[in-house]
Formats: C-alpha cells, structure tokens, sequence
C-alpha cells in the first residue's frame, strides 16, 4: 500500500467516509482515487485540517454541502451535450425502438440527472417524436440538492450553447439576458426521484437509460455491477448510453451488443 492508499485509509478518513454516507448517501469508498483526491483537495482549499471539522462544515452549511457535492459529483451539464450523441438518439435510437415497440409509449430513464439538464434535453426529444406521455421521463440522482435545481428549471444562457435559436424559443422562457426558464409543457414529461444508483434497486422494462459522465471515478467493481443492474433494468432490444469517456470494453460478457459510440443495446431473444 502506498503513501496516497494509506492516507485514503486512515480511521480518521474511513469514519469521515461513514458519516458522508449517511448524511448523503454517497458512499466514497466505490470511486476510484480521483475522488478521493477531489475530497482533500477541497478540504485544502477550505483551509481544514481536520476531518470533523470538515464534516461538521458540510453539515451545517448548506451551501457548503452544496460545494462539496457538485465537486465531487460534477453536477455541471449543459442541453444535448455532446450533441452527436443526441442525434443518435433522435434519428436512430428512438425510431428503432418506436417500429419495434409498435408505440411511441417508450420508458426513458436519465440515469444521474444533476441539475436537469439531460433528462429535459430527453423530454424535448421525446416532444420532438412525438413520444407519448405518460410515462414520463424519469430523472433520478442521489443529489436532493441538484434535484431541487432541477425542478426549479432556471438555467445560465451558457447551458444552452448547443440548442438552436428554435429550440430555444420553443421549449424556454427568457427571465434576463443572463437566464432562461425551462417552459412548464417540457417539465411536465420529467418525473424526478431521488435514488443511490448502487444500493437501491431500479425499475424494470425501460427502452432507453442514459447514464452519461457518472460512472467516471467509479471503481472497475461498481462499474461491473451497475452496468449488469441497467442490463437487468432495460427491455430487450432496449438502449444504454454512456459518457464519452465512459466505452464498456467487457459488454459482450455483460450481455450487450455495441451500437454505436458509447451505445449499447440489449439482445432481442
């Protein structure tokens, strides 16, 4: 074990660990060291020393739990990011699943919604296709905080860098130069919960799960498990899409066949 394994293995570390865990759910040790990295770095910044005294902080202050979160999570998006991606999804994905479904009443999972910004691009698309609703778009994260963001739907013009003048009189409404709101009809096909995509179970038959720029700091483990839970979690014939940083190299051991760029699908019988 090394000097950086030894530090992120501390008792003083590993109690800190627990106490994160259930305020927030989120269980550090299933990243790799880069998050743990991210925690002492962050705890540097602050000018801490001490881990209950780190803890204490973000327990207190919300808006330094709100910090610690989005540092460690990334909770930062922008609409149809990586937008080849979404044009997959629009003129390959969605239509395959609709002529082999026989509907237009697919079930749509963003999977690590953040602050919204995926699952309302997804609800756009569906607008776009002309998917039914219900069911509605599920956005889940283990974040109450982005969850709450997400809800309010009020984004900086930066986030939607990607959308068309078109798209962005359609589906927004201006409140300043700065800021735009996202219009009450898009909202209306997002149903968001929050949920610990690796201890809570997942709901079944879906035809598209997005899990996008999540699982980077993961372990090889907990990537393992999770991808065979979405496995499980789709259809057959259904859709995975991943991060662009985020390949599956052993998804044929899991049960997928590749699709595309960071596309996986599930065999038809």
């Amino acid at each position: 074990m090394d000097e950086i394994e030894k530090k992120y293995d501390s008792p003083a570390y590993n109690n800190f660990k627990k106490k994160i865990r259930n305020l927030t759910g989120l269980d550090l040790n299933s990243y790799k060291n880069q998050i743990h990295r991210r925690v002492h770095m962050l705890m540097q910044r602050w000018n801490i020393t001490d881990y209950d005294a780190y803890f204490d902080l973000v327990k207190k202050e919300e808006k330094k739990l709100r910090e610690f979160l989005d540092y460690l999570t990334i909770n930062v998006s922008e609409f149809f990011r990586n937008p080849p991606r979404w044009d997959d999804l629009q003129n390959k994905v969605l239509p395959e699943l609709i002529k082999t479904r026989g509907s237009k009443r697919l079930k749509l999972w963003s999977a690590g919604s953040a602050t919204g910004e995926e699952p309302y691009s997804l609800a756009m698309l569906s607008m776009e296709t002309k998917l039914h609703c219900p069911p509605y778009v599920l956005a889940s994260d283990i974040d109450e905080g982005a969850i709450k963001i997400a809800q309010k739907g009020e984004y900086h013009i930066r986030q939607l860098a990607n959308l068309s003048q078109e798209y962005v009189d359609k589906y927004f409404s201006k409140i300043n130069e700065e800021s735009f709101s996202i219009r009450e009809g898009v909202k209306k096909r997002v149903s968001f919960e929050r949920l610990n995509l690796i201890d809570d179970p997942f709901g079944q038959d879906f035809d598209l799960i997005l899990c996008r720029n999540v699982v980077i700091y993961f372990s090889a483990e907990t990537k393992k498990n999770l991808y065979l839970k979405f496995y499980k979690a789709l259809r057959p014939g259904g859709f995975l899409l991943v991060g662009s940083t985020e390949q599956i190299f052993e998804h044929k051991a899991l049960g997928f066949e590749s699709a595309g760029p960071f596309l996986y699908k599930k065999s038809l019988p």
